[in-house]
């Protein structure tokens, strides 16, 4: 089959096709569109689609000859592509560097794990449903029976596509458990491409493999609405055989021959494929109308694991690794072309991800309905949007915390937007926040933001957003350090979980701050846990590592200390009264560390699991 005109190699439905219902003509009866017919705007400008399988060939085509040159791509600069990152797993210990923004609006579901939002399900190595606890260990999927005295074992599935790629602390994929079904999804060591598996658990102790999907492209989220899975894999730009410089007129002849393997290209190099087949028709395709924004394909592939081959397909032609997913939307914010840094791993950020500063950064929002995922309206904010904690959405409010751009002043903002029919609009902003300074972690609530920045001391900063169109700041506080993630305690309590850090800026070790957030314009902070010199809350990088019990009032969290000869511990805070009491469990070592999760159970009890074991946790 020909890949210019190819359709999809598994059922796909769809998704964009919905809009033809609001007067777009996107498609013909096959799928795909009409020959002949020019690009199709989607609501605005923003957003088009090719009028045929050729058109939207020709699209990546031109916009990668602009980027390849004598050495390959971007005309000579090494790119480093997210695919190629350090890591691909979302708990990749040792390996990660000191980030941005990592925490959120997150609490403990029924699944076990620490979410973003409230009813959308995120993808982790440990899972619980009742009686069962499921964990996902280098390759193996294991179930437990955790209603008895002691947790046993009922079975191993071995999944060699989920089996990791030899980084320390790399579990090997991460899954999600819907109505007895986990889904799980693993990415191979080259980060090129995605398996997602499908086990039938309905008997726990005989797992069923129903269904293995190889994707070319790499998973950078797995989320979960009701019973619909959905998982956004990224495809950067075409893997080819560049030619380099040699001899008299080298660059010049190189140069000739790169840009004819990129006019050579077809569909299957450019959008995720299964067995070689685009996974997503030519019609569900959204082309960015701004030459500034990275190339490259971020495709979200929505199923119910009840029917695991029937999939919708939805894409848009950039390479992002920002998106965030709320209740009934899902954002992508879409950067410039990325000339070096490690890009995002499953979910978690393992370092900084550099891009050519545009200024702004384009945000396109889709409509989430039942499986299917709709594009609805764009817009842009001006500034830099770190990762997906800096966004939320509340009540038809988009909520954004953004870093300092060439179109900005050195400081940080939180910016409202609304969407007024296909766009997406600033409703208001708060400037000035941290002034040299960069942010550390956001805690987004209905009405207000907590936003913490740093430099050399912590300013907490308390910002109303009861009124979207005119956000203000309330109140601040500065102490020495940093909170890299923020975690309400009800209605007038907040902790802490980061750094501790000297009046001139040097972090001195992990520490975990209580705060008082009962009168917005004087936030206080009413105990302070200082860690041992050198240690990391693991929190700030990873919020699955963190669990609140509030009828217990206690929190639970990994702290960890050294690169090598690493020790893990758990770190549990009792609260009485505006203090917090500290006991250390030592729990684990080396790269482990980093999969150590503490699961609340529906029988009260507390699940450990550590880089071997499984075991109930005396509180």
């Amino acid at each position: 089959m020909n890949v210019r005109r190819a359709t999809t190699a598994i059922t796909a439905i769809t998704a964009l096709g919905a809009a033809a219902a609001a007067g777009y003509a996107l498609g013909d009866s096959q799928g795909g569109p009409r020959p002949g017919t020019p690009p199709i705007a989607l609501a605005n400008a923003d957003l088009v689609t090719a009028g045929s399988c050729e058109e939207l060939l020709d699209s990546y085509v031109e916009r990668g000859l602009d980027l390849v040159g004598p050495y390959g791509w971007d005309g000579g600069m090494i790119m480093y592509d997210a695919q190629a990152g350090a890591a691909d797993s979302a708990t990749s210990g040792s390996e990660r560097a000191w980030t941005g923004v990592s925490t959120s609006r997150s609490v403990s579901n029924e699944s076990g794990t620490n979410v973003q939002e409230l009813g959308v399900d995120e993808s982790d190595v440990v899972k619980v449903a009742g009686p069962l606890l499921l964990r996902l260990r280098d390759g193996e999927l294991l179930a437990y029976d955790v209603s008895g005295a002691e947790p046993s074992l009922l079975s191993s599935t071995r999944l060699d596509d989920a089996r990791g790629n030899g980084w320390p602390g790399d579990p090997g994929g991460e899954m999600v458990l819907v109505d007895g079904r986990a889904v799980v999804v693993g990415t191979s060591d080259d980060g090129l491409a995605s398996t997602i598996t499908t086990v039938d658990l309905s008997d726990p102790t005989s797992p069923t493999v129903v269904d293995t999907t190889t994707v070319s492209g790499r998973a950078s989220a797995v989320r979960v609405h009701d019973d619909v899975v959905r998982v956004v894999v990224q495809s950067g730009l075409p893997e080819l055989d560049f030619s380099t410089p040699e001899g008299t007129f080298g660059q010049v002849r190189a140069r000739l021959r790169n840009r004819s393997l990129v006019r050579d290209t077809t569909l299957a190099d450019w959008l995720p494929t299964v067995d070689g087949e685009p996974v997503v028709d030519c019609a569900d395709v959204a082309i960015p109308d701004d030459d500034r924004i990275g190339l490259g394909t971020t495709t979200v592939l929505a199923f119910d694991p009840a029917a695991p081959t029937t999939r919708t397909s939805t894409a848009v032609a950039t390479d992002s690794d920002t998106s965030y997913f709320s209740a009934d939307r899902f954002y992508l914010a879409a950067g410039g072309p990325r000339w070096g840094g490690w890009g995002d791993c499953l979910d978690c950020r393992v370092g900084p991800v550099p891009t050519l500063d545009t200024g702004t950064t384009p945000i396109f929002a889709f409509a989430l309905d039942g499986a299917g995922t709709t594009y609805v309206a764009s817009g842009e904010v001006e500034g830099t949007i770190a990762d997906r904690w800096s966004m939320d959405a509340v009540g038809g409010s988009l909520r954004v915390a953004v870093g300092p751009s060439t179109e900005t002043g050195n400081f940080n903002s939180v910016v409202t937007l609304r969407e007024d029919g296909a766009d997406l609009v600033e409703e208001g902003r708060v400037d000035d926040l941290g002034v040299d300074e960069q942010i550390k972690s956001v805690r987004w609530f209905d009405d207000l933001a907590i936003v913490v920045t740093f430099r050399q001391t912590d300013p907490l900063y308390a910002v109303d957003l009861s009124d979207p169109s005119a956000p203000r700041l309330m109140g601040q506080l500065k102490i020495p350090g940093f909170s890299e993630y923020l975690h309400p305690l009800g209605e007038h309590r907040l902790i802490g979980v980061g750094q501790d850090a000297s009046a001139r800026g040097i972090m001195r070790g992990a520490q975990a701050a209580l705060f008082d957030v009962t009168d917005l314009t004087a936030p206080r902070q009413l105990d302070v846990v200082h860690y041992p010199r050198q240690t990391q809350a693991g929190a700030g990088l990873d919020p699955r590592q963190f669990t609140w019990l509030p009828e217990q009032r206690v929190a639970l969290t990994v702290v960890s200390q050294g690169w090598t000869g690493t020790t893990g511990w758990v770190s549990v805070l009792s609260l009485d009264d505006g203090s917090m009491t500290n006991r250390m469990v030592e729990v684990e070592h080396g790269s482990d560390v980093a999969d150590v999760r503490l699961v609340p159970l529906a029988s009260g009890k507390v699940a450990l699991v550590t880089g071997e074991d499984v075991s109930f946790f005396s509180l």
